[in-house]
């Protein structure tokens, strides 16, 4: 590492960094926020604390070491609008601590299978992606862990107050810190971790309707998905307030305004190619695409994709989403309409709901919440079921 003078100050494969100045600041330019989904785009971020430069395979890794509670002001500054209600900035405070402390005393996964796994003409693609991924720090920056865009989005007033008046406390459940997930828009029912992630569900991870009172049938079956993503149902996060919607996101997600219900269309050509260069197996011709297995949010955690020289069964939850996208479709809840005559269609309509893979917190459900009254209690009572609220530390 060399100084403007070309002067060598450091050199090895790790160069730790410590700020004497009290209030020191670094600049990250031409950070990816949003690597690999629609809304990505390069941006200058600040942020404080020590940092290591590590040299990696593939370019240059920068680790921020900074204390937890200034990293969850962060991080409600980065997911969420710092202009959200009071109730839901303190119901993701204390959801941001509690993710960040199971995944710190969770022992990294055991490795899951990257390449294909081929009988004949069916190949099984399944793949799930977690924090455990990660090797040489704890967690990332962006949306694969959460958003932590450093000093750039802490900027004090409502969520350092709501940061400060939840210090400490974390949803826990049988003596555990809960792995307390989220995503931005469950589309109207929320989903359970092993449509998305490993195959062990946890008790505080649910499937429900997002609306007050009981009676949430599942959407596992392909009748009832069908007609939850092509329905309009009453959910907190089923809401056309774009006022209260500029409130609640940040910048960045003002561009994405049809995250409830979305349309994509595929043609034939432009599937054949996305799921051959995005899955590395080139199917032939199209013939279908094939829910074999859904979660009780309708969201598909197993799709068939048949093709004329080979079939392809593609999971899990965003597997399926990136796959089929350039990017990311919004989530995998959704219903496949196909077009045109013969064995082979001319194209697919997929009708979606939701944006993300819906299970735990529903932020803008929970920002609606919060609109309409409820206290932070409410809320986490309402996304986390049979979890509770403690203080761990002061």
């Amino acid at each position: 590492m060399e100084d403007a003078s070309h002067v060598t100050l450091a050199e090895g494969r790790s160069v730790r960094l410590d700020p004497k100045a009290s209030g020191a600041t670094f600049v990250v330019r031409g950070f990816r926020v949003g690597a690999a989904f629609h809304w990505e785009h390069a941006e200058d971020l600040r942020f404080t604390g020590g940092i290591d430069l590590v040299a990696a395979d593939d370019g240059l890794d920068l680790v921020n070491e900074v204390p937890l509670e200034r990293y969850v002001e962060s991080v409600i500054c980065s997911e969420m609008s710092p202009t959200s209600p009071e109730a839901s900035l303190r119901a993701h405070a204390i959801i941001s601590r509690s993710w960040m402390l199971a995944q710190l005393a969770a022992p990294r996964s055991a490795a899951r299978p990257k390449e294909p796994v081929t009988d004949g003409p069916l190949v099984r693609r399944i793949l799930w992606y977690d924090r455990q991924d990660h090797d040489g720090f704890d967690v990332c920056a962006d949306d694969h862990c959460q958003r932590y865009q450093g000093v750039t989005r802490a900027v004090g007033g409502a969520p350092a107050e709501a940061v400060r008046a939840t210090r400490g406390l974390a949803l826990v459940h049988g003596g555990e810190v809960c792995d307390a997930r989220f995503s931005k828009c469950c589309g109207g029912a929320t989903e359970v971790f092993s449509t998305c992630w490993g195959d062990e569900d946890r008790p505080y991870l649910q499937a429900f309707a997002d609306r007050p009172g009981d009676g949430f049938v599942p959407l596992d079956d392909e009748g009832r998905a069908r007609a939850h993503v092509l329905g309009d149902p009453h959910a907190w996060c089923n809401t056309a307030d774009r006022t209260l919607l500029e409130h609640i996101l940040p910048t960045i997600d003002h561009g994405t305004r049809d995250f409830w219900r979305w349309t994509v269309t595929l043609t034939q050509e432009e599937a054949r190619e996305l799921v051959r260069t995005r899955s590395g197996i080139d199917t032939g011709p199209i013939r279908a695409l094939t829910p074999l297995r859904r979660g009780p949010s309708g969201r598909i955690s197993l799709l068939e994709i048949e093709g004329r020289d080979r079939t392809l069964h593609l999971g899990k939850e965003l597997e399926i989403r990136r796959v089929l996208s350039t990017t990311h479709l919004y989530s995998s809840a959704f219903v496949v309409s196909p077009e045109g005559t013969g064995n082979t269609p001319d194209r697919f309509v997929l009708r979606g709901a939701g944006w993300g893979h819906g299970v735990g917190l529903c932020q803008i459900g929970a920002a609606v919440m919060a609109a309409h009254g409820h206290d932070h209690e409410a809320i986490l009572a309402h996304y986390y079921r049979g979890a509770t609220l403690e203080p761990l530390y002061s």
